[in-house]
């Protein structure tokens, strides 16, 4: 929510004025930071800088969508010139543009997490996707370090990471052979460009004007190194020939960095006052979101933790309802507790602290540290006949039918894309078997060339019979068309047209059904397949630009929009609002607000998270070597460093909620298959809540109500009643 439109703080005004040098911007919860960012690039062209030399970087395509729209509400028509889009779309930019100094073609595929994981597997040599999944992990955390194959060998601690070093060097032959990239590539590989090519770096620095950056506390190692290199620096340090200053707007707030397992550090914090001696540092301390009391409770959280930056939040909504805690039985008898105290706020009708209506559904959320938490909250929303959603559940693109879609896709724009060639050949069924494809892989891997160029070539018939053959060159000739037709395939109707008529063709709904034992889960597909038709037909005629990866025009041909699918998460469409209580993890909602938030789950071992675990972990690494000092003391500064970013999880699920607030926690808990004795997380106790005040049991509150109901219902009866 952002402060009042007419209207900007001191601090607000400070931060869109200061535009010649670098520039941190510490924005509180609820502070207005999107509304600062767009007025920044506002005054920026208003002073002359054009809009094609300005870029505001976010971390999700649903951020960027909402910042370019509110961009153009204020600026107008320029703001189409801005580059505004996720780290990741930039990266893909650069790589479109300039990729072939890395000896990258153009069209080269964006792998997906499932395609990561089968290729790691065939790495390295095994069958079980945990173990894959691990090695991914491992590999991803090197990249975002800015390690290679080769070094992240030399610095293998033990031999689990000495073997993950190793299949990650395969991993990364096997993306080149395939002309593809993963996610943390389209961080590292343009890193790579901005350092070791003069001519590349020198012309993005003529790009980049000015660059601002949102959630600058999200960012990883290799993400701060390439906005170092972005906005001016060599790769010394120093500012590049004729720069007089590093011209960026850096926007985060340290007191919500809750990525760590990701990469995310608060080293890039604290490094930009020593990178970036004269480093402009403005706070934004006035919260528009919650009220004094919710706000007290978040500030009285974190400070707990070592400050960067100090700040203290407040605001001028008044003091506003108490934050409630509840405790529960069970966490059958917490969900319980939570649908009462839904429904007591809905019956109360007028929240008489505000003044204001917030009835509706969608004004509550429920808010948890994990997603095993979700089971009882639906069940207890189910039974009391309350519609719901659970915010981060299977992405659209991970659902099998549009996966398929999405392989052949990728196969029309990368030839050389082998994961896409095998889901596609094989999707549906068209009489090339396993054995076939495995006898073409092995004459692709003697020869060095993708599965598409082998199975064009002339002595491809010494493996394979001469019917596997043509089998193989039909279904070759079927992509090559196909390609040559969405590449002149622009426009939403003709693209629609397109996709229809192909989908017939290859039978893809007959397919659905023979495959599915429901017709009706067969008709869900096939529902899915239709509306991912529609959207994408939408790009093709220029609707909703989620990336700038594509010059912007009025029409785009099919074979563009495909390039770049992989970087899409969700659909936009799906993302409407909906009239429903919304169940998320803490990680989730990071960003959003409602009304009502109810924290459940507050209990220890589950937020903090498993902190007694780690800290025995700990306890019993260090005591391995007994005399080795140092080693116990960096055990006990990692649990500690794992306790911050708990307390700052706990300070962004205290502020998303604007008018109420209740946390919960249970007595017992489940922890496996037993059942165990509980404790209230010290985060409450470090809330520092008026204890007069807090204590609530939602189900009393609502039998109240109910009675009070009753009562003027007999009393309106009884006067209506005829002497």
């Amino acid at each position: 929510m952002s402060s009042p439109h007419n209207a900007m703080n001191t601090a607000q005004q400070e931060a869109v004025n200061y535009l010649h040098g670098p520039c941190l911007v510490l924005a509180g919860a609820g502070s207005g930071k999107t509304r600062v960012i767009t007025h920044k690039i506002a005054r920026l062209i208003q002073v002359g800088m054009p809009a094609s030399k300005i870029a505001a970087i976010t971390f999700t395509n649903k951020a960027a969508a909402e910042m370019r729209e509110r961009a153009k509400t204020l600026i107008g028509k320029a703001a189409q010139e801005v580059l505004i889009c996720t780290f990741h779309a930039l990266g893909v930019r650069m790589l479109r543009s300039h990729g072939a100094v890395l000896g990258l073609k153009p069209q080269f595929s964006i792998l997906d997490t499932s395609d990561v994981t089968s290729i790691l597997k065939d790495a390295g040599g095994s069958t079980d996707s945990t173990t894959a999944r691990n090695w991914q992990w491992t590999i991803s955390a090197w990249k975002s370090a800015g390690l290679n194959a080769e070094q992240a060998l030399a610095q293998a601690a033990d031999e689990d990471q000495r073997q993950a070093a190793v299949i990650m060097g395969r991993y990364e032959e096997r993306l080149s052979a395939y002309q593809s990239v993963d996610f943390d590539d389209l961080i590292s590989l343009p890193l790579k460009l901005l350092r070791e090519f003069p001519e590349v770096r020198a012309q993005w620095q003529a790009f980049a004007g000015h660059v601002l950056v949102d959630e600058y506390q999200d960012t990883n190692a290799t993400q701060y190194a390439m906005l170092k290199l972005l906005v001016g620096c060599e790769p010394d340090g120093s500012l590049a020939p004729g720069r007089d200053a590093a011209r960026f707007t850096a926007v985060g707030d340290d007191d919500q960095s809750i990525y760590g397992w990701r990469g995310a550090t608060l080293d890039n914090l604290r490094l930009l006052p020593q990178d970036f001696p004269a480093l402009k540092v403005i706070k934004l301390e006035q919260n528009y979101r919650s009220t004094a009391a919710i706000l007290r409770a978040a500030n009285n959280v974190i400070a707990a933790n070592p400050k960067l930056f100090p700040k203290n939040l407040w605001s001028d909504l008044g003091e506003g309802e108490p934050v409630r805690v509840v405790d529960a039985d069970s966490e059958d008898h917490e969900a319980e507790r939570m649908v009462a105290r839904i429904q007591s706020l809905r019956a109360e009708g007028t929240l008489a602290q505000t003044g204001m209506q917030f009835k509706e559904l969608r004004d509550f959320a429920v808010l948890y540290r994990a997603n095993h938490q979700a089971r009882p909250f639906e069940k207890a929303l189910r039974k009391a006949g309350i519609a719901y959603k659970v915010s981060g559940g299977q992405s659209f693109f991970d659902r099998a039918e549009i996966r398929d879609l999405c392989a052949w896709l990728r196969l029309w724009a990368n030839n050389d894309d082998d994961p896409a060639f095998l889901r596609a050949v094989t999707t549906p069924k068209r009489g090339i078997g396993h054995q076939t494809l495995g006898s073409l892989g092995t004459f692709a891997s003697r020869y060095k060339l993708s599965l598409f160029e082998a199975l064009f070539s002339s002595s491809l018939g010494s493996v394979l019979s001469s019917r596997a053959v043509g089998s193989l060159h039909e279904f070759g000739r079927s992509v090559n068309d196909l390609q040559f037709r969405a590449k002149h395939t622009e426009g939403a109707e003709n693209a629609l047209l397109f996709l229809k008529t192909w989908l017939a063709d290859m039978a893809y709904e007959k397919h659905l059904y023979d495959t599915e034992d429901s017709p009706q889960i067969a008709a869900v597909k096939w529902t899915n397949v239709m509306e991912f038709c529609e959207w994408m037909a939408q790009r093709c005629g220029g609707q909703m630009d989620v990336d700038i990866l594509i010059t912007q025009r009025a029409s785009k041909n099919l074979l563009d929009v495909a390039q770049n699918i992989a970087l899409l998460s969700t659909l936009t469409e799906r993302e409407k609002d909906q009239n429903v209580v919304t169940l998320s993890t803490l990680h989730a909602a990071k960003g959003l607000e409602w009304p009502h938030v109810m924290l459940v789950g507050v209990t220890e071992g589950l937020l903090p998270f498993k902190m007694e675990e780690a800290g025995k972990a700990s306890t019993d690494k260090a005591g391995d070597e007994a005399p080795d000092e140092a080693a116990a003391a960096l055990a006990h500064a990692d649990l500690a460093t794992r306790l911050q970013e708990e307390r700052r999880l706990m300070y962004v699920g205290i502020t998303r909620a604007q008018r109420t607030l209740s946390v919960s926690w249970t007595r017992r808990r489940k922890k496996g298959r037993d059942t165990i004795a509980a404790q209230p997380s010290r985060f409450i106790a470090e809330m520092a809540l008026n204890q007069a005040t807090i204590k609530e049991d939602p189900r009393e509150k609502l039998r109240a109500l109910r009675a009070e109901f009753a009562a003027r219902a007999a009393a309106t009866a009884a006067q209506k009643k005829p002497a």
